[in-house]
């Protein structure tokens, strides 16, 4: 068998070394020096002795396969997968510290059954604390307290040797992992490369679908090597405020499902409960008529959710009135705000402007244009829009409304929630005739 050693490789020119530097001696970048491990002998020819002469074969030769799929018995996680883990899929999930990561990987593995839970970050204890806190109680999960990746991609104990395997592997995180073959820290680039590696290899050797927990750097994106995102099946990214209880789990990459899905989990005592019923969070519970609040409806992948749009108008005695936004991008609201000055002559640069989106999710897409429109004209005139009233269009720089994706679809849910009176470019073509009908 062929040995390797390592050297660290420059990422940018190729140029290798046996010495670490923090800048490439050939083409001068600094931090591109990866460690890397480099095959010797035979191997590294394509020479090795009894190696399979590798032939192509024609793509109508492949036979066809149904792909079977397990059901993670979490109605929202199988969404956002494509109807649940495929065989062998390794999944990457990211998301900030204190989310919700750990605590649904751990109510995954309870669902599961067989279970290996491999925690690099917690002991036992602190692990058993976080299960009793939720109520597990699964006998077949088996728990590993372990950093080193060779001994957890040993037979024996991931089980693709075995009869009594696991089911899944969940590894919490792969920032954690570290191979005796390579001397860089836990977390560096080079140790989390070749980790995830190997055990990407072992989940498809054994058919077993993998669970890796990643870190988020400061500036947001899923800490270690780009080339992580590419070893993966698929990335799940969480997010929320983690002052709220609202959990939102999006597919950044899959390759056996769709990428447009949205899971929404609500956060508990008990762990994190699936949402079928999103709305609950979103509109305020027995809502009265009062001056600044529109129902929207958005898109969050295929599922459309309506959206509470609140907003509130007040003179100011500063030169430059204030223009807040939360939920909505701050620039989309100032040009919102020239449309009400510019197109229906609201002496708004008078006033301060706040407006939010309630239940803490965020709106980027242009569909709600027209309820913030009427949230902020609502509020400016101190009048009530009904409360079977949904506005949904977005709003273009002439003051025309212009039609939104699945705009039959969004209707449809809102009539079915209560709202008979749905507002969209079919009923009114400028925004100025809005006002005009349901405000003055």
């Amino acid at each position: 068998m062929a040995k390797a050693h390592s050297q660290y490789v420059c990422q940018q020119c190729g140029y290798s070394q046996v010495g670490w530097a923090g800048k490439c001696p050939n083409c001068s970048t600094w931090g591109s020096l990866v460690e890397t491990l480099i095959a010797t002998g035979e191997r590294e020819r394509g020479k090795a002795k009894g190696q399979k002469k590798v032939e192509p074969i024609s793509l109508t030769a492949i036979p066809s396969k149904k792909t079977s799929r397990l059901s993670t018995k979490i109605s929202e996680l199988d969404r956002v997968l494509g109807g649940g883990l495929v065989p062998g899929q390794v999944v990457l999930i990211a998301g900030e510290p204190g989310i919700g990561k750990s605590t649904l990987t751990l109510q995954l593995a309870d669902k599961i059954g067989k279970t290996l839970y491999v925690s690099g970050e917690e002991s036992a204890a602190q692990v058993k604390v976080r299960a009793d806190r939720l109520g597990i109680k699964n006998k077949t999960l088996k728990f590993l307290e372990e950093t080193n990746v060779d001994t957890i991609v040993d037979p024996d104990i991931f089980g693709i040797d075995s009869f009594d395997g696991p089911s899944l592997v969940v590894i919490d995180s792969i920032q954690t992992m570290t191979t005796d073959d390579l001397s860089g820290l836990a977390g560096s680039v080079g140790q989390v490369r070749e980790c995830a590696f190997r055990l990407l290899k072992r989940a498809k050797e054994g058919n077993i679908p993998l669970f890796m927990v990643g870190h988020v750097t400061k500036e947001g994106t899923v800490a270690g090597p780009a080339v992580l995102a590419h070893i993966v099946d698929t990335i799940l990214w969480f997010e929320g405020d983690k002052s709220l209880t609202l959990r939102l789990l999006r597919a950044v990459k899959n390759r056996f499902g769709p990428t447009d899905e949205v899971g929404i989990f609500e956060m508990e005592d008990k762990g994190l409960l699936p949402l079928t019923n999103a709305e609950k969070i979103f509109l305020t519970k027995a809502r009265a008529e009062v001056p600044g609040s529109v129902v929207s409806s958005i898109l969050q992948g295929t599922r459309p959710l309506l959206v509470e749009i609140q907003s509130l108008v007040v003179p100011t005695k500063m030169a430059f009135p204030k223009r807040v936004a939360q939920g909505i991008d701050p620039r989309r609201l100032e040009m919102l705000l020239a449309v009400l000055i510019r197109r229906c002559g609201l002496p708004l640069y008078e006033y301060d402007v706040f407006v939010n989106v309630a239940g803490g999710i965020k709106v980027v897409e242009p569909a709600a244009d027209l309820a913030i429109v009427l949230s902020i004209a609502s509020s400016f005139f101190d009048k009530p829009i009904a409360k079977n009233v949904m506005a949904l269009g977005e709003v273009g720089l002439l003051g025309e409304v212009r039609e939104v994706v699945a705009e039959e679809k969004r209707v449809k849910e809102a009539k079915r929630l209560g709202f008979s009176r749905p507002i969209t470019q079919k009923e009114i073509k400028y925004v100025n005739e809005v006002v005009k009908k349901l405000l003055r």
